[in-house]
């Protein structure tokens, strides 16, 4: 029986059905034809939900039939197990690069050296945008994908097929319908497109991760992964340019070059012309040059190429580069560039700071794709929107910032930005402390996890030893752990797998977590990293509440009747424990196992030398940290505070004190000098 592929529902009611490798064959020749209208032709013809349906079915009989699966098969673009290292791999013909021109006037000596060379009068050029990416060949044997290199050095360059094979624009398997030689070898070039970068970008930044500095630095990252399902998840592209090899007769010119790769179904610029003179060629620099804004991908100029074969061949290559050829480039972005979108980002301590994603802009010769916006004060300040013009500024020469926005005359701007009433990241709730916001769901934020697991293991909370900083990295990163609950249900060959850790140090990490499951209130309280809650804070809460059920049924007017708690440590008190995501890591901490021992209620912390009293710091310590000094204070039950009143005990000044001496003095409070605070805090602990 006859079957149309380009029938998206080939089986009918009355025909018979077919034979499994006939109808996966069939599949997978009609999900590549839609694979390549979408991603190649920009042209779909089915919607997402029939492309599923027949990406579903394909994989549900590739399951049943695993001896049918093919390795060109849309189904395998999800990426394989990590690779060791990436294997070098010779190149079938050097991959040059090109000689670099900004100035039109070396661009026309160009033009007049190509005539006096191949003593012509007229010659014409190709002409076709510059993708600011990274350059690979594609190798295809009888029309299936083989092999994919990055450039290298030119001639060599590192394996990445595994990788390549994951773009969905690359296809597997070229189109036989337009007669693709036997043996193939392509150079093109991998990149993303800025929708997709700054898509990638904004969910790299919502979770407090560095952001790529451009899409050159994306696709470049992406594709060297040596876990080829890193790279499955990232949206790249390809663009095909140039033949690097092929069995028989070359096409006689670069246009006709690319019209027979695009025959084969390999995707090639769309934005190209054919120039009968250099006359075009500046003509199309000029008019991309004004349209680069209004592209979907970023490009740093034009190549520009002689285009029939005979000539550049006669014009032959120079040792790094092609005589017939040159990048045409565009004069840089200086400082003045565009908002992309302000999205927020949410910090390892759960601050929310908002963010703009730029259109990517040199500045003091770095390459800028993003700039802080502090808070939401600043961005109502400056008034700054999505698609705005904006100056940018490396404030200290280092951080990225919006200086300004630079009106445009007519433009329509979007709407005013406001801050998200919940994290972005984990959808909770989220509270203002002074000119800051933050997400409350504090133990169960992916952006904050980290974090969290390194205080919560900390020494004065859950005393954990052996779970630093690279093995939380470690167990996040590999999934192994999720909330803090995980934790409690690592095993031992998990932990085998990780970096760094063998048969007795992994046994010794479980015994360490096990040993952790019996824990006083006070610990507990100081591992769930509530903001504004210290070692003092925790051990004052355990004692007043004896229970965590207590602690988690208080109100705001409750933890103010306290003496120690103010307004500030109460309302942080209260969104915590309101956040349901923070309760149910808590519930889950508990059915881990965990036993949280009681505190007596009755046994206050009177007896501490500095119980009830109230210490504030003003300016720098040479000999210690803000936290070190704090911690001084509270293990001798003291409290620091941020602001001088009357009730405050001492206000120790460092170097550079600010307003708050002169409030001490007014007020009459006991001023200590750094030493004075160390002979003070020696003599205490003595008492």
């Amino acid at each position: 029986m006859q079957h149309d592929l380009f029938d998206t529902n080939p089986s009918h009611p009355s025909d018979p059905p077919l034979p499994p490798d006939e109808r996966m064959s069939l599949l997978r020749d009609q999900i590549r034809r839609h694979d390549y209208l979408y991603y190649v032709q920009d042209r779909p013809e089915i919607s997402d939900g029939e492309y599923d349906r027949l990406f579903r079915e394909l994989v549900d009989l590739e399951q049943a039939h695993p001896e049918l699966l093919t390795p060109d098969s849309p189904t395998q673009r999800v990426g394989a197990p990590p690779l060791d290292e990436l294997g070098k791999v010779p190149h079938e013909r050097p991959m040059l690069s090109l000689d670099s021109l900004v100035d039109q006037e070396d661009v026309l000596a160009f033009d007049q050296r190509m005539k006096r060379e191949l003593q012509a009068d007229d010659i014409d050029y190709t002409a076709e945008p510059k993708f600011d990416g990274l350059s690979v060949e594609l190798v295809y044997d009888r029309g299936t994908f083989i092999r994919g290199a990055t450039r290298g050095d030119g001639s060599m360059g590192e394996e990445v097929t595994l990788n390549l094979r994951t773009i969905r624009s690359l296809p597997l398997q070229l189109r036989t319908d337009g007669h693709p030689p036997s043996h193939l070898a392509v150079r093109g070039e991998v990149y993303m497109r800025l929708d997709d970068f700054h898509g990638l970008n904004r969910l790299v930044v919502e979770r407090g991760g560095e952001p790529f500095a451009n899409p050159r630095n994306a696709a470049a990252g992406s594709l060297r992964q040596l876990d080829s399902r890193i790279t499955a998840e990232r949206p790249l592209v390809v663009t095909c340019y140039e033949i690097l090899a092929m069995d028989g007769t070359p096409p006689p010119s670069h246009v006709d070059e690319l019209d027979a790769l695009a025959s084969w179904g390999l995707p090639v610029p769309v934005l190209r012309r054919h120039c009968a003179s250099i006359d075009g060629v500046m003509a199309f620099h000029r008019e991309t040059d004004q349209s680069r804004d209004q592209l979907p991908y970023e490009i740093d100029g034009i190549v520009v190429k002689v285009n029939r074969r005979e000539r550049q061949e006669q014009l032959g290559m120079k040792s790094r580069s092609p005589r017939w050829a040159i990048a045409y480039k565009f004069a840089p972005r200086k400082e003045i560039t565009k908002v992309h979108q302000i999205i927020v980002s949410v910090g390892r301590t759960g601050t929310l700071t908002p963010l703009a994603l730029l259109n990517p802009v040199e500045v003091g010769g770095v390459t800028i794709s993003r700039a802080t916006l502090h808070n939401a004060d600043e961005v109502a300040r400056k008034d700054v929107r999505d698609g705005d013009t904006v100056k940018v500024e490396r404030a200290g020469d280092v951080i990225p910032a919006i200086a300004e926005r630079v009106p445009v005359p007519g433009e329509t701007r979007a709407a005013p930005f406001s801050m998200p009433d919940h994290c972005p990241v984990c959808g909770a709730a989220v509270a203002r402390e002074g000119a800051y916001i933050y997400c409350t769901g504090q133990a169960a934020c992916p952006a904050q996890l980290k974090g969290a697991i390194e205080h919560f293991a900390s020494k004065p909370a859950f005393n954990i030893e052996g779970l630093g900083k690279k093995t939380v990295a470690q167990l996040i990163d590999q999934g192994l752990v999720r909330d803090l609950s995980d934790l409690y249900h690592l095993r031992h060959e998990q932990i085998m797998e990780l970096e760094g850790f063998a048969e007795r140090s992994a046994a010794l990490l479980l015994e360490a977590i096990n040993q952790s499951k019996t824990v006083s209130l006070d610990r507990f309280l100081l591992g769930l990293g509530i903001r504004q809650v210290g070692r003092h804070i925790a051990t004052v809460l355990a004692r007043e509440f004896g229970s965590l059920d207590a602690v988690m049924s208080a109100d705001q007017e409750r933890f103010l009747a306290i003496k120690e708690i103010g307004p500030e440590i109460s309302s942080s008190l209260v969104s915590f424990f309101q956040e349901s995501s923070n309760r149910q890591v808590i519930d889950r901490l508990i059915r881990s196992g965990l036993t949280i021992t009681q505190t007596d209620t009755h046994h206050k912390d009177a007896s501490l030398p500095l119980s009830g009293k109230s210490v504030v710091f003003t300016g720098g310590l040479a000999g210690l940290s803000r936290n070190e000094a704090r911690a001084l204070v509270e293990q001798l039950g003291g409290t620091v505070s941020s602001g001088v009143s009357k009730q405050t005990a001492y206000v120790v000044a460092g170097t550079d004190p600010g307003s708050k001496l002169e409030q001490a003095k007014r007020l009459g409070v006991h001023i200590l000098d750094e030493q004075e605070f160390l002979t003070l805090i020696k003599d205490k602990e003595r008492d």
